[in-house]
């Protein structure tokens, strides 16, 4: 029996979602041994997708494969169970031949920037002091992301795909001068590592006037390399919303709900 388990996870303590032999404490890690525990054997969770270090969920989707249904409520014997750091928001069955990562449609990140210092949110929206920006740039830079197809660019390990093609449907930069914050929204169809936090980078270049437009459409046509790229901050990233074109999933995006405020 398969089952997806929808949950949401602060990433701030956790070395990303994958479990990694050189790196202990991911999430996936202490969401196998809590299952493992619970089930008295080895219980894998696959995950819709990696996250960086650092990185949040307000929704991601994991499958589990069972023998049989639990003969105990599993959402709140997990919830008790699993850090403050993690919450379970549902547990539904599926049919064994649907998965987690490759029937995924689409996924969507936000990430949140911040340049007057503020204590609330610090672990949720990255902190950039005194940041002057051209909105205007920043809004044209992107649309040359919307229009484009190939991430190759973007992407921190390129040659470790077949392909570096994306479909993204949506992208957006909103800001609010007053509250002295901003917003990145990207969805598409799938995505490279490193890519969204790349994405940043450059929006923060054009926008600070460090890059031209016109540079930044050589780089994504790869006419021009830019040497050193350094993603953004992890802590302001979140996986917002993973689409199924065979599930819905109930609405467990309080805290994003809040950063957004101002910000739609």
């Amino acid at each position: 029996m398969r089952y997806f388990i929808h949950l949401g996870f602060d990433g701030s303590e956790y070395s990303g979602w994958q479990r990694q032999k050189e790196t202990p404490n991911t999430v996936q890690e202490v969401v196998e041994q809590t299952l493992s525990r619970f089930f008295k054997k080895e219980i894998s969770a696959y995950g819709c997708g990696r996250t960086d270090a650092g990185v949040h969920a307000s929704q991601y989707i994991i499958q589990i494969d069972l023998d049989e249904a639990p003969q105990f409520d599993l959402k709140f014997r997990l919830n008790k169970s699993l850090s403050e750091g993690i919450a379970v928001f549902e547990v539904i069955e599926v049919k064994e031949n649907q998965h987690v990562r490759h029937d995924a449609v689409a996924r969507t990140y936000d990430y949140f920037i911040h340049w007057n210092k503020d204590p609330a949110l610090i672990r949720y929206s990255s902190f950039y002091e005194d940041l002057k920006l051209d909105f205007d740039l920043m809004q044209k830079a992107t649309t040359l992301i919307l229009e484009n197809k190939d991430f190759k660019a973007l992407c921190k390990q390129p040659n470790s795909y077949p392909s570096t093609l994306c479909q993204v449907s949506n992208c957006e930069v909103f800001i609010n001068e007053e509250q002295g914050r901003l917003r990145f929204t990207i969805t598409a169809n799938r995505f490279l590592r490193g890519m969204v936090r790349i994405c940043v980078f450059f929006l923060l270049e054009v926008g600070s006037g460090e890059m031209t437009l016109e540079e930044f459409a050589k780089i994504l046509n790869q006419e021009k390399e830019l040497k050193e790229k350094l993603p953004a901050h992890s802590n302001g990233l979140f996986l917002s919303k993973v689409e199924y074109p065979f599930l819905e999933f109930t609405d467990s995006h309080h805290l994003i709900r809040m950063l957004k405020a101002g910000l739609e």
